[in-house]
């Protein structure tokens, strides 16, 4: 297998905050569908990478986007109609009342415009998080990140729906009243609440999947004392969950924003937040908003192509038919006495593990990931700890890629048991 020493040493022009995946990097060069290949031409099953939804490489988005590229490529401030049409399509799949859309090139652009909206809308700037969030990269972003650095004083951290115990009921409430408390201490400290904004599957925290009531429950409370209910569906959209095309349809909730990122443009730098016209209209008669890319030309074919194969694919079903078969097999592991739970639905799951006499359950992810890896199989972590295995594969994942994925992880947890 090779190495590509030359290739590590180079790297460092990119600086210290990059990071690799796995103790012995992964040097891809191609992919197709599921599959991603090195540059020995081994093939890995990709279990871990949720942006292509409609497989790597797919052709119909390929040649939207090159077609596109070669005909016009240009901004909102002039008559498309591409992103007029994707717009209206986009818009179709939510709830009426999320009648509005505004495109940007991220996730992380869209999160920090609902922000932008809310604080411009409700007059505040008090937010609330869970604790290990992950919402983007802008400053106003990572301030309320703590899973990469201590919040700032606008921001109230509270316990995921991961952390607390009881029934799903039970939880729902204790998140409620969770989020009740924070939205009083920020009302305290001067800097009352604006929004609650959630990752609607809880992806950093672990993924609670499905949502249970939390939803709702939360934005009930945020409501009552003036904020907006900001749903981030970067994870969660795009029939990721299954049976719905977004994870907050799980619950008898309908947001005031919905953000959305990665897997709008299957690869493709495309954003969005979808909005109450309300809102939206309050913002844009106070001030304006534009965005050079976001909504261009090219994008907004790109956008329509995922969309088209997302329907021909009858995503909602058949992540729905898949994620059941793969749940079905990932359940009968929480007999192995390395598993604590697991979680998920559609194609989003995680396996909460457990730590033994020789290792903690993080060391345990990492070892299971990286003889994964070795196998051909590529999944990821999650949690406050990293003590999770995610895996999100893209969405023409099929049973048939449930079978391989189920005999190399139950080789690995029993190779892990022989060891130790």
């Amino acid at each position: 297998m090779t190495t590509n020493t030359s290739l590590l040493e180079r790297r460092k022009v990119l600086g210290t905050a990059y990071r690799l995946f796995y103790e012995q990097p992964v040097h891809l060069v191609r992919g197709e569908g599921v599959w991603l290949e090195d540059i020995d031409g081994k093939r890995y099953l990709d279990m871990y990478n949720n942006v292509p939804v409609v497989g790597h490489a797919n052709p119909a988005v390929v040649q939207a986007m090159t077609q596109q590229a070669s005909i016009l490529n240009t901004h909102t401030r002039y008559l498309h109609e591409n992103v007029v049409a994707y717009a209206e399509q986009l818009l179709a799949l939510f709830p009426k009342e999320l009648n509005r859309a505004v495109f940007t090139c991220t996730g992380s652009e869209a999160n920090d415009l609902a922000l932008r909206i809310a604080h411009e809308v409700t007059g505040r700037r008090g937010v609330i998080v869970t604790q290990n969030a992950y919402h983007g990269v802008t400053s106003l972003l990572a301030d309320m990140s703590p899973s990469l650095r201590p919040v700032a004083e606008h921001v109230e951290v509270v316990p995921a729906p991961t952390s607390l115990q009881g029934s799903a009921t039970e939880i729902a409430s204790e998140f409620a009243a969770v989020v009740d408390a924070a939205a009083q201490r920020l009302a305290a400290k001067g800097v009352p609440v604006c929004a609650l904004m959630v990752d609607t599957v809880f992806a950093s925290d672990g993924l609670y999947l499905p949502s249970q009531g939390v939803l709702a429950a939360a934005a009930k409370v945020v409501r009552q004392h003036g904020g907006l209910f900001i749903a981030d569906e970067v994870q969660g959209g795009f029939a990721r969950v299954g049976g719905q095309w977004w994870a907050f349809q799980q619950d008898d909730v309908i947001p005031d924003m919905v953000t959305l990122g990665k897997p709008m443009g299957n690869g493709h730098p495309i954003g969005a937040v979808v909005v109450r016209e309300q809102w939206l209209h309050d913002f844009g008669t106070r001030c304006r908003y534009f965005n050079t890319f976001g909504g261009n030309t090219v994008s907004a074919a790109v956008g329509l192509a995922v969309l088209h194969e997302l329907h021909k694919l009858n995503a909602t079903q058949h992540v729905q038919q898949v994620g059941n078969d793969l749940g079905q097999h990932l359940h009968a592991l929480t007999t192995h006495e390395l598993v604590q739970a697991v979680r998920g639905s559609g194609l989003y799951w995680s396996i909460a593990l457990q730590g033994n006499d020789t290792h903690t359950a993080s060391e345990l992810a990492v070892l299971l990931v990286n003889g994964l890896r070795q196998e051909g199989i590529l999944i990821g972590t999650c949690g406050q700890k990293n003590d999770a295995l995610k895996i999100r594969p893209p969405l023409v994942f099929a049973k048939e890629h449930v079978s391989l994925f189920m005999e190399v992880l139950q080789q690995q947890l029993q190779q892990i048991n022989a060891v130790n």
